[in-house]
C-alpha cells in the first residue's frame, strides 16, 4: 500500500461521512416540516383529509433512496459490485489493451 492509497481511502470515508450527515440532516427536516404540516392539518380540518401524507410520501421515497446510497445497502449496484466490475475490467484491459 502506498501514500495515494491512503489519500484515496480518507477520500472516500469523508465523502461517506458527508452522505450518512447529509441524510440524518434530510431526517431531521423531514421529521420537523411533516410533523409541522400534520398539525397544521389537524388544526385546519381535523383531519377531514390527511392531506398532509401527499408530501410525506412523496419525501419518504426520496429519503429511503438517500438512505440507500448513503449506508451502501443498495443491493444490485452496490460497492462490491462495483469493485468487482472495476477489476473485471482492468483484467480485460491487460488482456487485450483494446482501450489504447
Amino acid at each position: 500500500m502506498n501514500f495515494l492509497d491512503g489519500d484515496n481511502k480518507y477520500l472516500r470515508a469523508k465523502e461517506r461521512v458527508a452522505e450518512v450527515k447529509k441524510f440524518y440532516t434530510s431526517l431531521v427536516s423531514y421529521i420537523l416540516v411533516i410533523s409541522f404540516l400534520a398539525g397544521l392539518n389537524y388544526y385546519a380540518d381535523e383531519w377531514r383529509y390527511a392531506w398532509f401524507l401527499w408530501p410525506a410520501l412523496g419525501w419518504g421515497i426520496g429519503l429511503v433512496f438517500q438512505g440507500i446510497k448513503a449506508f451502501d445497502m443498495n443491493p444490485f449496484f452496490g460497492k462490491s459490485w462495483e469493485d468487482r466490475k472495476i477489476k473485471e475490467f482492468m483484467k480485460d484491459d491487460k488482456v487485450s489493451n483494446k482501450w489504447e
